[in-house]
């Protein structure tokens, strides 16, 4: 049986009432990219949306540890997406793209979702809210660039920073 894609619509970012910080803390999203046709998908609950240099941008943030960190230095374009999160199988997904590598295992098949693309820009279909981005830039986030020496001792120990990547939305997408 073949599997129908859902039908998104553009979504004027002027109309926007998303409040990140309920949709990051509570609900979490995926950071999805493409790299000669291979598509990889992790769970993002830290970020941000607002405004730089005189574009609508979105901020992830992904450990250097992380598959997905490889995919984007090799991508130019990421989307974040947002799901249903009373819905049972997402929670699960979320979860499963949370904690397995991508670099040996198609998780997003494992998690039995599907990729859709706008822009030549990979998604998850089962999502119901979408950022296309374009990425920016990439900075990483260090010893030396962290003052509160409590946030390094709490979630960088091990030496494991997060690369700080800014993407230019180029389209909101909802359903």
């Amino acid at each position: 049986m073949a599997y129908n894609m859902h039908v998104f619509q553009p979504y004027p970012i002027e109309q926007l009432e998303f409040n990140v910080f309920t949709r990051l803390k509570d609900d979490w999203g995926t950071i999805t990219t493409e790299v000669n046709g291979k598509v990889n998908t992790m769970t993002a609950s830290w970020g941000t949306v607002g405004r730089l240099w005189e574009k609508n941008v979105v901020c992830i943030f992904v450990r250097d540890s992380r598959y997905t960190r490889e995919m984007l230095d090799n991508s130019e374009f990421f989307s974040l997406s947002f799901f249903d999160m009373e819905k049972k199988e997402n929670r699960m997904a979320l979860k499963v793209f949370g904690s397995v590598s991508g670099r040996n295992e198609d998780k997003i098949e494992a998690a039995h979702f599907h990729v859709n693309h706008k822009k030549n820009i990979p998604f998850l279909d089962e999502s119901n809210f979408v950022f296309l981005c374009h990425k920016l830039s990439c900075t990483l986030i260090s010893e030396e660039t962290i003052f509160d020496k409590q946030v390094l001792k709490k979630f960088y120990e091990d030496g494991d920073y997060h690369f700080l990547y800014v993407g230019e939305i180029m389209e909101v997408m909802a359903r």
